[in-house]
């Protein structure tokens, strides 16, 4: 789970909250669950996007990868998280890297 940015042609910015399945996809892929678009998303909104999700599903993912993002780290998250048996497994400061497959699959769909 990441966030990637872009700008609009009048130089407004954007976020998109990206959720990226890189364990149950078909071999040697993975599968986008969720796209969430705002100039201003919130630990709030994540956590709406992802009870969404997992509300299609019908399953609560075990461990959710992401890096250490205000949006993440919020109170909200952690409750989340700790409410629904989630383990939160943030990438190591400076690291960009430990989340590789995130920024793979959002540069394919922009």
């Amino acid at each position: 789970m990441d966030f990637v940015q872009d700008a609009l042609f009048n130089g407004e910015r954007f976020r998109v909250l990206t959720v990226v399945d890189n364990c149950t996809g078909p071999p040697g892929g993975k599968i986008c669950h969720g796209l969430l678009a705002g100039k201003s998303l919130k630990g709030g909104d994540v956590v709406a996007e992802l009870s969404k999700i997992c509300l299609v599903e019908g399953c609560f993912p075990e461990r959710i990868q992401c890096d250490n993002g205000s949006e993440f780290i919020s109170k909200e998250m952690d409750l989340w998280a700790y409410s629904n048996g989630v383990t939160l497994d943030f990438s190591r400061p400076g690291n960009p890297t430990d989340n590789p497959y995130v920024d793979r699959v959002a540069g394919a769909i922009f």
